[in-house]
């Protein structure tokens, strides 16, 4: 009896942080969530109840590629290399674009993500995909000082990333471009993931008005920059990483040596 009223309360917080999270959280990160909240719990017994209550996480669709190269365009290396970890803040940001249905036509989402913490620095939306929405999402990011003086963006090798329009945007930012090849997604996974998830949990298939979408994915950029819990970052927030990586910098600022000790994710260049 006990457990069964223990259980209650355990779907109850569960459905809660559920629908906290637009319902695409599932069992690990229900788990993580739980237990930020001082619930002693266990994966297996979170499963369970779950799966009782028949609570589960979003799948994400597949997306379908936009990319079409610039065959004209001096060729950009690949100085990535699909290593998609980031040093240091702001050293290794990939851009990338895609596409929203509305009832008006589409609207283009242009996203730079900062590859050390998973934090979208900029963006840009229009009702065209032009190689403006990819410069605009660039230079917010580096107007907020969160791009570094030797970054390298990391991109595919469509048409906007090498345009005439956004090489001259990079050089004058003082950033280095890097591509992978032509329809290959695992080249820029990072990104391409991050709009997969954005498509599936923001919920709405088509939207009315183009503002209509440009208001609900200005709110889940900020939800995904300051509540969604990221595996790759131990189940931490971007924003929670990027004020670590911060504080620990500091730290380092105030005693060199001892303060690397137990922290071996720092690196000082």
């Amino acid at each position: 009896m006990e457990r069964a009223q223990d259980d209650e309360r355990l779907a109850a917080e569960i459905g809660e942080v559920h629908a906290g999270h637009r319902g695409a959280y599932g069992r690990p990160r229900i788990v993580v969530a739980l237990r930020r909240r001082g619930r002693r719990v266990n994966h297996k017994r979170v499963g369970r109840v779950m799966r009782e209550c028949g609570i589960v996480g979003i799948t994400r669709r597949r997306r379908r590629s936009l990319t079409r190269p610039d065959i004209v365009a001096a060729p950009v290396p690949d100085l990535i290399g699909r290593d998609f970890t980031g040093p240091a803040r702001g050293r290794r940001p990939v851009g990338d674009i895609t596409y929203l249905p509305t009832r008006e036509g589409w609207l283009y989402l242009a996203t730079v993500i900062d590859l050390h913490n998973r934090e979208v620095i900029g963006h840009a939306m229009a009702g065209h995909m032009r190689a403006e929405v990819v410069s605009d999402a660039l230079d917010l990011a580096v107007r907020r000082g969160l791009t570094s003086d030797d970054a390298v963006l990391h991109a595919d090798r469509r048409s906007q990333y090498s345009s005439g329009l956004f090489r001259p945007t990079l050089a004058g930012h003082g950033i280095r471009p890097s591509a992978g090849r032509t329809g290959s997604c695992v080249d820029n996974a990072v990104a391409e993931s991050s709009f997969a998830t954005l498509k599936t949990e923001i919920g709405t298939t088509v939207w009315d008005t183009r503002e209509d979408a440009r208001r609900d994915v200005f709110a889940y950029l900020g939800y995904y920059n300051h509540n969604r819990l990221h595996s790759t970052l131990g189940y931490r927030t971007p924003h929670e990483a990027r004020v670590d990586y911060r504080q620990d910098l500091a730290l380092v600022a105030q005693n060199p040596v001892s303060g690397l000790r137990g922290r071996p994710h720092i690196w000082l260049t």
